[in-house]
C-alpha cells in the first residue's frame, strides 16, 4: 500500500512540474527568405521567431529546414523524412518564390504545395502557408496566377495563410540587400510580425 501511495505521489509531482508535456516542434520548410541568405546568423525571421517564443513563454522549439534556392518540388521531396524525424506540431511552408522567378509551371507548383500540405496534415501537423508574390517578369497573367495559388490552396485545405510574407517590405527598397531580391536584416522583424499574427493561434489552441 505504501509503495502504491508513493507511486501516485511521484506521478502527481511529474504532472505538477510539467514534466509530462513535451515541447511543440515548429518545422520551417523554406527557401533563402528563411535560410538567412546574406545575413549574419541569428538575424533572420526564423531565429527571431525562436526569441519571440521565449518572450511569449510558449513551449516550442523551431527546426529550420530551409535551403537557399529551394523550390516547391524540392520541398515536397524533403518533407517526408523531416516529418518522420521531427514529428512537428506545426509546419510553416515558405516556398514558391524560386518557382515563380524561374517561370515554372503554376499547375506543377500547386500540385507540389497540395502534396506537402496533405503530407503534413496526414502526420497530424497543423500547416501555415506563407504566401508569395513575384514581379511580372513573365507577364502579368503568370504573376497573378502564381499569387492566386496560395489563397486557393489555403481555402481548399482549410489551412491558415500569411497573405504575403513580404508585406511592409516589398515596396521599400531600403529593406533589401544589394541584389534587390533578398531582404536585409532590418526587414526580418517585419517578416516575423507577418508570420506571428497567424502562427500564434496555432500554438495556443
Amino acid at each position: 500500500m505504501r509503495i502504491f501511495r508513493a507511486t501516485v505521489l511521484i506521478v502527481l509531482a511529474l504532472f505538477a512540474s510539467g514534466a509530462h508535456s513535451a515541447s511543440k516542434t515548429i518545422l520551417v520548410l523554406g527557401d533563402s527568405l528563411s535560410a538567412e541568405y546574406g545575413l549574419v546568423r541569428g538575424s533572420g525571421w526564423v531565429s527571431l521567431l525562436e526569441q519571440r517564443l521565449k518572450t511569449e513563454k510558449i513551449d516550442a522549439v523551431v527546426v529550420n529546414a530551409s535551403i537557399s534556392g529551394e523550390t516547391s518540388s524540392g520541398g515536397k521531396n524533403r518533407l517526408g523524412p523531416l516529418l518522420e524525424k521531427y514529428h512537428p506540431a506545426v509546419v510553416i511552408i515558405e516556398l514558391g518564390g524560386n518557382d515563380g522567378l524561374r517561370g515554372l509551371s503554376v499547375r506543377a507548383s500547386e500540385d507540389n504545395f497540395r502534396a506537402m500540405i496533405n503530407a503534413a496534415k496526414k502526420a497530424r501537423a497543423k500547416v501555415l502557408l506563407a504566401g508569395m508574390q513575384i514581379p511580372p517578369n513573365y507577364g502579368r497573367d503568370y504573376a497573378d496566377q502564381f499569387a492566386a495559388l496560395y489563397p486557393k490552396l489555403a481555402k481548399e485545405t482549410k489551412s491558415p495563410l500569411v497573405p504575403f510574407l513580404l508585406t511592409g517590405v516589398a515596396d521599400r527598397p531600403e529593406l533589401f540587400q544589394s541584389d534587390r531580391i533578398h531582404p536585409n536584416a532590418q526587414a526580418h522583424p517585419v517578416m516575423l510580425s507577418n508570420v506571428w499574427l497567424y502562427l500564434k493561434p496555432l500554438l495556443i489552441k
